[in-house]
């Protein structure tokens, strides 16, 4: 049989093996639990917040500036970055892996004998007492595998290459919704720094009016001691907050990949940096709209070709190996032709039989690797579904409590008022005094607490849908 015949017979046998069948699942999406829509939301709105860029969700230019900053310069996001170049290399191998390998391959060889060895003894009677050997050729070796096996693997390949895609854009979106999380941190505590030195004033006027009554015998001793002890406690928050301002600008430099320093901010302290809109869409947008969720899909699919080679390898495969070159027992002669060509042909079929259920059980720990890829995959839809919703309560809720804590602010600020006057006109006592300062300060604060759990709450709702990693 010539060359030309045996590769079209062998083409012919490739055609007809690797049409017969492709064994394994072809991949389809499971059943997942996904509500109709989120409750307060209209069916009908489909649009949401998540479609909006950051740098358009994000009014406050100095947070503009430091998420630009954390997405050239963080390294978590460039290490994630790296895996995508590294995923992206195997997934232009894997286009090639349905082609054969050629290799060239130059051998020379010098064999002498033994004049005592029975080769050497018998090569004697023919005046011989060395070979010489040199070999250039080309090799060919085609593994044919039947069942789809190589098509699974590039499926494989390219599921682990897009996944690491999304698992960036992820990584993405995390990074914005901290980076804005820490800068909103930043100016809850900037204002309530205000706010204690503010009231740190205000007890001193109080400390003051005190002790000049203590002058006049309007007042004991004690009275003077418990101005004292309230202004030494707001006086303690002041290094308390700067201490926690440094340490949040040191975290904000962390993700931006600088070094620990100050960070520009909006000076004024407004923390309504966003706008106030809590659109989500439909919660079947989420699933499509979400990095890590797809990421998760992809990772299913992965592990459904994974499981589609593992069937193929229970199956017979076919090799084909081809050889062609030069070969001479004297290097003078080596390339003269044709005397010197050469050229091999062979095929084989493989059927594995017994290895020791090896081959079986790695088809039975590919279907459970997969079962479990399909119960992520349907977890990170549940927790991204929960993390809308959970998002969609404390919006309302916190948008309650702001209003409630901005009234009681200005009610306890009038009842300061209030307190001084009455004790100017001994008609109150300094416990009086003292309690409304510092019912006061601790509603200020609260109130700017609650200010800045509202604007986290929305990025958190932001990032939940999926948004920011544009």
């Amino acid at each position: 049989m010539n060359f030309n015949k045996f590769f079209s017979y062998s083409a012919l046998l490739l055609a007809l093996v690797v049409g017969s069948c492709k064994v394994g699942k072809n991949y389809s999406r499971p059943t997942v639990l996904v509500q109709q829509n989120f409750e307060g939301q209209s069916f009908s709105d489909t649009s949401s917040i998540a479609d909006i860029k950051w740098n358009e969700f994000f009014k406050d230019k100095f947070l503009q500036v430091l998420i630009d900053s954390a997405l050239r310069n963080n390294n978590n996001l460039g290490i994630a970055l790296k895996r995508i170049d590294a995923a992206e290399e195997q997934f232009k191998q894997s286009k090639l892996l349905l082609l054969p390998q050629l290799n060239a391959q130059v051998t020379g060889s010098y064999n002498r004998f033994s004049d005592n060895s029975l080769t050497g003894l018998n090569a004697s009677q023919f005046g011989i007492n060395a070979i010489e050997n040199y070999n250039a050729s080309l090799n060919l070796s085609w593994d044919v595998i039947a069942w789809g096996k190589l098509r699974r693997q590039k499926e494989a390949i390219a599921a682990d290459y897009f996944q690491t895609y999304e698992a960036t854009k992820a990584v993405q979106t995390r990074l914005v919704s901290d980076v804005a999380q820490g800068y909103y941190n930043l100016l809850m505590l900037d204002q309530q720094l205000a706010i204690a030195r503010r009231n740190l004033q205000l007890n001193d006027s109080t400390l003051r009016l005190t002790s000049l009554l203590q002058q006049s015998g309007d007042v004991t001793s004690l009275a003077v001691q418990q101005a004292e002890a309230r202004r030494q406690a707001t006086a303690l928050l002041i290094p308390q907050l700067e201490q926690s301002i440094a340490l949040q600008e040191n975290a904000l430099k962390l993700l931006t990949g600088r070094l620990p320093g100050t960070v520009e901010r909006n000076l004024s302290g407004a923390l309504d940096g966003t706008a106030i809109d809590t659109k989500t869409g439909l919660p079947a947008a989420v699933v499509s709209r979400r990095p890590d969720i797809r990421a998760s899909e992809l990772a299913l699919k992965a592990a459904n070709a994974r499981a589609g080679v593992a069937q193929a390898n229970l199956y017979p495969s076919l090799s084909l190996l081809g050889s062609a070159g030069v070969e001479s027992f004297k290097f003078d002669n080596w390339f003269k032709t044709p005397a010197s060509l050469f050229g091999i042909a062979s095929g084989s079929v493989l059927q594995p039989i017994l290895r020791n259920r090896t081959l079986k059980t790695q088809f039975e720990v590919a279907k459970i690797e997969r079962e479990q890829a399909v119960l992520r995959f349907r977890e990170s839809v549940l927790v991204a579904m929960t993390e809308v919703s959970n998002a969609l309560v404390q919006n309302r809720k916190l948008a309650e409590q702001a209003e409630i804590a901005q009234q009681q602010v200005q009610t306890l600020k009038q009842s300061i008022s209030n307190a001084n006057l009455l004790f100017k006109s001994d008609m109150a006592n300094y416990l009086e005094v003292i309690t409304a300062q510092s019912n006061a300060l601790q509603a200020e604060l609260n109130l700017v607490a609650v200010q800045r759990q509202r604007n986290g709450a929305l990025v958190e709702l932001y990032r939940a849908l999926g948004g920011g990693w544009k």
